[in-house]
Order: structure tokens, then sequence, then C-alpha cells
């Protein structure tokens, strides 16, 4: 007897793809040069993974079908459902994130989105490297924001630790693997699901700009326009 024939479609949009992988480099990247005291790279690569976070939350917004927030984001009776009979309320496999595994996505993008801004105004113990933001707050203030900061790492790590249990759990016990999905962008489904529509080029270009936008400014200290140096010196 021949199988029944899969549907093929395309999941994950390049953007998406993009931002999950960058995160995989980018997170461990910056323990790395926090643990080896390189505090300008350090900041370098956060100034990037706030571009990357602040992109994929206007896209969020603006992206294709399985990006948006409102297409996998529900509330707690759709995530009961989803536990009791593991598909969709049309009875067809989720396509995308499923309701549960959209608390792991938001926790994720929004607790990524609170270490930055809290990395933006931290300072290290010697003050000699700090945030682009720092020079707003006053030093107890950083340095209780850099404490913070610190303790958000952890608790990346934690979800992050969820995150990879939840592939594990999916692969083994659901014979469901979701990480090849997120390198070729497709999935196959044993019943006919229908293709997610994509967005549009401009919509792409707009939350380019958006990101690029907010980076710009927290890279200048808060200036879309970099402030003049002083005119003379004032370090004696």
């Amino acid at each position: 007897m021949t199988s029944p024939a899969k549907t093929i479609i395309r999941l994950w949009d390049l953007p998406v793809r993009l931002f999950h992988w960058g995160t995989v480099l980018l997170v461990p990247a910056m323990w790395a040069t926090y643990k080896a005291g390189k505090l300008d790279l350090h900041i370098k690569l956060g100034l990037a993974l706030l571009f990357i976070v602040a992109f994929r939350i206007a896209w969020g917004f603006l992206g294709g079908q399985t990006a948006r927030f409102a297409s996998f984001v529900k509330g707690p009776g759709a995530i009961a459902a989803y536990l009791r009979s593991g598909r969709g309320p049309d009875g067809l496999p989720v396509v995308g994130h499923n309701p549960l595994g959209a608390l792991s996505v938001l926790g994720l993008i929004g607790l990524l989105a609170v270490q930055i801004g809290l990395g933006l105004f931290a300072s290290d113990t010697d003050a000699t490297a700090s945030g682009p933001l720092n020079y707003w707050i006053s030093p107890a203030l950083a340095d209780t924001l850099t404490e913070l900061h610190e303790v958000g790492f952890n608790l990346i790590l934690l979800l992050v630790a969820v995150h990879l249990g939840a592939i594990i759990y999916y692969a083994v016990a659901k014979k469901d693997r979701l990480v090849p999905a997120m390198v070729t962008g497709k999935k196959a489904y044993d019943a006919p699901v229908a293709q997610p529509k994509s967005a549009p080029l401009w919509r792409l270009a707009l939350a380019l700009a958006l990101a690029g936008a907010l980076t710009w400014w927290a890279a200048n200290g808060g200036h879309f326009v970099p402030p003049p140096p002083p005119a003379y010196d004032v370090s004696y």
C-alpha cells in the first residue's frame, strides 16, 4: 500500500529564519565577549541583536502569515484545545507556531527586548565601558539596571533550555522535526494544508527601516544626529 501524498509548503520566510539563526549566533557570542572582557565588542553585538529583535517585532505586524503575531498568539481556550487534540480548531495540523509554542516565542522575544534595553543603560563595574544610553541616567540607577541585565541573561538561558527541550520532545515523542523547516523554510504535512500568504517587499523594507532607525538612534546615544564634540577640552 502506498503512503498518502504529503503536502509541502513554504512555512517560514527568510526574514524569520535569519532572525532565528541570528539569535542563535549572537546570544552565545555576547556571553563569550562579556566573559572575555571585550565589552566594546559586546556592545556592538548588542546593537546587532537590537536590530534583529526590533525587526522581528516589526515583522510580527508587517510580515507574512506565519510571521505575524496575530496568526499564532491565541488565548487560553485555544491553548487548551491544542493540548487536547494536538491540532487546530478545524481538525487540521497547525501551520506555523502552535498556540503553546507561541508562548515560548513571545517570551523569548520579550525577554531579549528587555535584556537589550537594560544593556543600553548598563555600565561595567569599572565604568570603563557603558551602554550608549548610559549617560541619560544616574550612576545608582545604572548599577541597578546592570544587575538586572546579569539576571536577565540567566532567564534567557532558562527559556532557551525550555525551547530546546520542546524541540527534542516534538522530535522524539511526536516524530515532528522542527529544525529542518527553520533551515529550508519548507515543511511536509500529511493532511492538505493551505500555503501561508507571504508579505510584499515594501513591508520588508519598512520593517528593516524601522529596526535600522531604532538601532541608529540607540548607537548614537539617543540622537538621530550625533551631537557635536565639545568646543574645548573639559577633561581636566
